[in-house]
């Protein structure tokens, strides 16, 4: 089966897979693309014979809605990393926030940040980030199709994004911020939608628990 499963915050990727795995006692449990603990949203989760279809369904499109703070920067460019930088916020309006967001719409070129689960030479580059090491990383070519200024409230950006696989939002979040004079982290994270997989049809983990007794009693 397929699930569309509302990740909580604070939870990792695995941690879900695990949690379905003990629920439906599946031993054959995994997901369609990795979300960060710090982040929320749409995991899809396939059991038995359908994890097959996760290449498949992670290789499709997705979207997010992220709260971008300026002012200070962290090591991961989310709300979990130490602060590194601070630097003033610019007088900025809403004209110019969507002017430095447009600029991004199209091929995005980018590397991936040392606090994540790429693989380089058979490491993954978070084990590498914890031991305070930095190694050179691969471009990374993505596109992002879509991207709304939502509001600004003179310290955090709350900006709408639609783009293909690949896409680390915490980057594209650190690039925002810096063509806008300052710098920033990501302090919230919802993905909203995985290809035709939307947040709007997601089941907590809860009420998916909940659904799973009352149909097997």
């Amino acid at each position: 089966m397929i699930y569309n499963i509302y990740k909580p915050p604070g939870w990792t990727s695995f941690d879900v897979v695990k949690k379905i795995r003990i629920i439906t006692k599946e031993k054959k449990v995994g997901h369609a693309g990795t979300l960060d603990p710090f982040a929320e949203g749409v995991l899809i989760i396939g059991t038995g014979i359908d994890t097959k279809s996760l290449s498949e369904i992670s290789n499709t499109s997705k979207s997010y809605r992220a709260n971008l703070k300026l002012g200070e920067s962290t090591d991961t460019f989310d709300n979990e990393g130490k602060i590194i930088a601070k630097l003033p916020i610019p007088s900025i309006d809403s004209e110019f926030i969507v002017k430095v967001l447009n600029s991004f719409i199209g091929e995005y070129r980018h590397k991936p940040p040392m606090f994540s689960a790429k693989k380089v030479n058979g490491t993954r580059l978070y084990k590498l980030a914890r031991q305070n090491k930095t190694v050179d990383r691969e471009i990374i070519i993505s596109n992002i199709s879509k991207i709304n200024f939502n509001k600004f409230d003179g310290e955090r950006i709350s900006f709408s994004v639609s783009c293909s696989k690949g896409t680390y939002i915490r980057v594209l979040g650190n690039e925002i911020a810096s063509k806008l004079g300052t710098v920033g982290y990501l302090d919230g994270l919802t993905r909203t939608s995985v290809g035709s997989y939307d947040v709007s049809e997601s089941t907590s983990i809860k009420e998916f628990e909940k659904e799973w007794k009352s149909i097997k009693i």
